[in-house]
């Protein structure tokens, strides 16, 4: 039996990092599709505000291009977030339009004092540099399918079938889940700020 980490402990260790992003201290949640990384993300951002910093929640779902998206995701972030954060400026990005199938409008990111940011692709190693904490979340392929087809309908099944493979394939290359800091069972859901987080250093995640 492994101690859940709560979600104010976590916490602590965001605060207790130095930044590495210009003057930000980046968080990012990572993992396959349909486990419960926004759930996560939106949880620790709300526990982050209510200690006083200043708190920006950034879904890698906005830049996305599409389905086929992933691959191209990281450019993407590094040139409308990350370089911009690092030199002491707002990001800009070009919003994904999901029902249209195009890029959007343009949006302005604020320099926080810490940013969390989730999505496939969040914690890939040309974010290592600047990421404070790198955190993967993890559940069973049937449950995080059962997710996804509650979410976005049946009529996106293969949709979601064919992310998973290309996830798998990103996941592999990049060893995200071997390089992350801390590791969450996605299955345990968040009980009065309590996430089934396990130490990553302690090889609790099967």
């Amino acid at each position: 039996m492994t101690e859940p980490v709560s979600v104010s402990g976590l916490t602590d260790k965001v605060r207790a990092a130095s930044p590495r992003l210009g003057a930000v201290r980046l968080v990012v949640v990572d993992g396959p599709a349909g486990s419960g990384k926004t759930t996560l993300a939106v949880a620790l951002a709300t526990s982050l505000r209510a200690s006083g910093p200043d708190v920006a929640v950034f879904h890698l779902d906005d830049i996305y291009e599409g389905w086929a998206g992933l691959d191209g995701v990281g450019e993407r972030f590094a040139a409308w977030v990350l370089e911009p954060l690092a030199a002491g400026r707002p990001g800009r990005y070009r919003r994904y339009d999901w029902a249209a199938g195009a890029f959007a409008e343009w949006c302005d990111l604020p320099v926080p004092d810490v940013l969390v940011v989730d999505g496939c692709g969040a914690a890939q190693r040309s974010t290592d540099r600047f990421a404070a904490l790198r955190i993967w979340v993890e559940a069973p392929a049937p449950l995080r399918l059962e997710r996804g087809i509650a979410r976005d309908g049946e009529a996106l099944r293969a949709e979601w079938q064919r992310w998973m493979v290309v996830e798998a394939d990103h996941f592999t290359r990049e060893s995200t889940r071997a390089r992350a800091d801390v590791l969450v069972d996605g299955t345990a859901g968040l009980v009065d700020g309590t996430a089934g987080l396990l130490d990553g250093t302690a090889g609790l995640v099967p």
